[in-house]
């Protein structure tokens, strides 16, 4: 049993880079589906898909190429939660990373959390 599915998610991503992997294959989960939905948005990612095993449902994603400097940080953990106001979110690396953020409006970035000035569990940052 994974006690961190999200922090799974994002070390299978970082390691699946590093090892230059055009394919990843994880557990399926919503929260899954929405990070990885942000991360296509923001070409961190090129596509997912879901993929029906026997028992399991699976997401199969494929990776940017181009992005092999990638950095995944998980901020808020389940043992210590991390919730941000819409005004206290800030450019990631400058403006060329993003933060994602979990609001009441679902799984957004942080860039269109702040236009709508929703704040969130602040879930990582990519950049």
């Amino acid at each position: 049993m994974i006690t961190d599915p999200i922090a799974d998610l994002l070390t299978r991503i970082r390691n699946a880079y590093h090892a230059r992997k055009e394919t990843l294959t994880v557990p399926h989960s919503v929260s899954k589906m929405a990070i990885l939905k942000v991360m296509k948005d923001r070409k961190f990612v090129i596509d997912f898909r879901e993929a029906s095993d026997n028992k399991f449902k699976e997401i199969v994603v494929i990776l940017n190429q181009a992005r092999r400097d990638l950095t995944l940080k998980r901020i808020s953990k389940p043992g210590q939660r991390i919730y941000i106001k819409g005004t206290d979110i800030r450019k990631i690396n400058g403006g060329l990373g993003v933060s994602i953020i979990s609001t009441s409006r679902g799984v957004i970035s942080g860039e269109e959390a702040k236009k709508m000035n929703v704040g969130g569990e602040l879930i990582c940052e990519i950049f």
